[in-house]
């Protein structure tokens, strides 16, 4: 097995996110000792601007070394998840959005004719046959909500890529006092079970 760890908080380590990914991997590992595991911390992906749009339409043998450079970046991450048969990912929620570095992710994944095409039947997700873990960390309740935008945006953002297994588990209230916070991750410690169960 090969799987693709994606941490996507500011908080790095230290972060409720970034520790329910790693612990999801470490059970996944527990079932398949040989996986290779690939962690990938988003905090240092640029920001999808007009230098970088410019190097990316622009044919490789014309770019400068800067412009080679940043493509060569986005290259990077898109053969990751290319080759990852897993892909685990640490989610919070900021201002009821996904993280700045994981939009910068998705964008930098997002590259037609390679991880998606346009056909007569409209877009087709190229990034099949792999199975997604997506752990959500919320300071309040907003599972099944319409202030939860993550959730609907990463449905159609993985379903466009062809990312169609996908299982959300959640840790919700964890800024609403210790023993909130305490049930929200035994809550999301016993999800993960049962989603390794399924």
């Amino acid at each position: 097995m090969n799987i693709l760890q994606i941490n996507s908080s500011a908080r790095r380590d230290a972060s409720h996110s970034t520790r329910l990914a790693t612990r999801l991997v470490e059970r996944l590992r527990q079932t398949d000792p040989e996986a290779k595991l690939t962690v990938r911390d988003l905090n240092d992906v640029p920001v999808l601007d007009e230098a970088a749009l410019t190097a990316l339409f622009m044919p490789a043998d014309q770019r400068t070394p800067e412009q080679a450079a940043r493509v060569a970046r986005d290259d990077a991450l898109i053969a990751e998840i290319q080759a990852a048969e897993v892909v685990v990912l640490g989610v919070p929620m900021y201002n009821f959005a996904v993280p700045a570095p994981l939009k910068n992710w998705i964008d930098a994944i997002s590259r037609a004719g390679v991880t998606f095409r346009y056909s007569e039947k409209g877009p087709e997700g190229l990034l099949t046959g792999k199975k997604v873990y997506v752990a959500l960390t919320r300071g309040g309740q907003y599972r099944n909500t319409p202030a939860d935008t993550q959730v609907p945006y990463l449905k159609t953002v993985f379903t466009f890529l062809g990312l169609t297994d996908v299982q959300f588990v959640y840790a919700e209230g964890l800024a609403l006092g210790p023993d909130a916070e305490r049930n929200a991750i035994t809550s999301a410690h016993e999800q993960i079970e049962e989603a390794l169960a399924a």
